[in-house]
């Protein structure tokens, strides 16, 4: 093997060694990017559970005050117009326009809020 030879193997390799080094720069910062997205959703769904956890409490409060009163209200009179308007109110279908026959899910979910 010439010297010209091992010297163009030389400078392959130290071609080589550089795209792999700009290769791995370019993931490290992709795997920057990755680790704060990763932190910023960790800490929004950790406000987000405290939220709900919040509304849960407050709805409590609010649940025991209103369970002296089983009147439907307003969600349910909602609820009833868009069954009289061609739409779905059953969870399996819901929102879904229906087929001019009547749903037996939204029948038994109509007369079980009333």
């Amino acid at each position: 093997m010439s010297q010209r030879q091992i010297f163009d193997q030389v400078s392959d390799m130290e071609t080589q060694i550089g795209e792999l080094y700009e290769q791995l720069g370019d993931l490290k910062g992709k795997l920057s990017n990755l680790l704060e997205e990763k932190h910023r959703l960790e800490m929004e769904n950790h406000h987000l559970r405290d939220r709900l956890e919040q509304t849960d409490d407050d709805f409590k409060k609010n649940k025991v005050v209103s369970d002296s009163s089983n009147i439907p209200g307003e969600g349910y009179d909602n609820l009833a117009r868009l069954y009289e308007e061609g739409f779905h109110i059953c969870n399996v279908h819901f929102g879904t326009p229906r087929q001019e026959e009547d749903c037996l899910f939204c029948l038994q979910f109509l007369s079980k809020t009333k």
